[in-house]
C-alpha cells in the first residue's frame, strides 16, 4: 500500500511536475485547493504527510496547521510547509504552528522527496509506537524538541491527568537526564523516534519479583527492542523503526536473552508479557 500525501495549495496546478515526481516515487497524491478543503479531506482520509502552502486566501497555512495539530486524530501527521514566504519570522511561525519542515518555493522535487521520505519514516515509527504497548503495561509518551507532549498512550494520559500528579519537566534544559519523576512513578527515556522527538516509558512500582529484576536490568535500548519484538516485529522491522542495522538489533537481543536467562525470542516475549499481565 502506497504512502498518501495531501498537497494543499491554492495554485496546485503549478505543481504538476512535483505531483508527477511524487507519483513516480510511489506516493498517492491528494490535492486540496484551500485550508478549509484540506480539513474536509482529513475527515475522510488519513494521509502519511501533508505538503502545505502558507499563503492562501481564507484559512492560511499557519492556521490550517494549528487546527490539524489541535485534533488528536491528525496531530501525528507531519506537516511540511512549502511556500514562497522565506523570511525568518515566517519560518519561525511555521514551526511554531506545528510544522516539521519548511521548503521555500520554487521547490526542487529532489529536495522535497528527500525531506518527505525522512518525515514519513519518522512519523511511521511514532505511529507504530501507539500500537507498541510496552513490555509491562506501562505508559508511553513522545516529547517534541521543545519539551512538549506530542503524543501519549491512554495509560500515560490517565496517569498524567490524575489530580495531584507532579508535572514532569520535559524541557530541553533537563534533556541529559534519563529519568523523570511523576509521584511514585518513573519516566525513563527510551531514545529518539522522530524529528527531534523522544520516547519515554512511564512505570509504576510493583511487587518485587525475579522477573521484574531481570527486566529492570535491561538498558533502555534493550527494553525498547524487546517491546517491538513483543509486538510481532521482525528484526528488520525493528532496525528500520529504531534507525539501526539488523546486526545491531541481533546484538541487543543477545544481551536481552542473557539478562533474562532465556534462549529464544518466544521465551523472552513470554516473560515480558507475563509481567505485563
Amino acid at each position: 500500500m502506497s504512502d498518501v500525501v495531501l498537497l494543499v495549495d491554492d495554485a496546485a496546478h503549478t505543481l504538476g511536475a512535483l505531483c508527477r515526481e511524487l507519483e513516480s516515487e510511489g506516493y498517492t497524491v491528494l490535492v486540496a485547493p484551500s485550508g478549509e478543503a484540506a480539513l474536509e479531506r482529513l475527515e475522510w482520509v488519513g494521509p502519511d504527510a501533508i505538503l502545505l502552502d502558507a499563503r492562501m486566501p481564507g484559512l492560511d497555512g499557519f492556521e490550517t496547521c494549528r487546527r490539524i495539530k489541535a485534533e488528536p486524530a491528525w496531530a501525528h501527521v507531519p506537516v511540511i510547509f512549502m511556500t514562497g514566504l522565506s523570511e525568518t519570522p515566517h519560518i519561525v511561525e511555521g514551526f511554531a504552528a506545528g510544522g516539521v519542515d519548511y521548503v521555500v518555493k520554487p521547490v526542487r522535487a529532489a529536495e522535497v522527496l528527500a525531506r518527505l521520505a525522512t518525515h514519513v519514516r519518522n512519523a511511521r515509527a511514532t505511529r507504530l509506537a501507539r500500537e507498541a504497548l510496552d513490555i509491562g503495561g506501562h505508559g508511553l509518551v513522545v516529547v517534541d524538541a521543545h519539551g512538549r507532549l506530542a503524543w501519549q498512550s491512554p495509560r500515560a494520559r490517565a496517569w498524567l491527568a490524575q489530580p495531584g500528579a507532579a508535572a514532569i519537566d520535559w524541557s530541553a534544559a533537563g534533556a541529559e537526564a534519563d529519568t523523570r519523576r511523576l509521584g511514585a512513578r518513573v519516566a525513563r527515556r527510551l531514545g529518539s523516534v522522530g524529528f527531534g522527538e523522544t520516547m519515554w516509558l512511564l512505570t509504576e512500582p510493583g511487587p518485587p519479583a525475579a522477573a521484574d529484576a531481570r527486566l529492570a536490568a535491561l538498558t533502555p535500548r534493550e527494553a525498547e527492542v524487546l517491546s517491538w519484538i513483543a509486538k510481532g516485529k521482525t528484526n528488520r522491522d525493528v532496525a528500520e523503526i529504531l534507525g539501526m542495522s539488523p546486526r545491531t538489533v541481533n546484538k541487543h537481543l543477545e544481551h536481552v536473552f542473557e539478562k533474562l536467562g532465556v534462549e529464544t525470542r518466544t521465551a523472552a516475549v513470554a516473560l515480558a508479557t507475563r509481567q505485563g499481565g
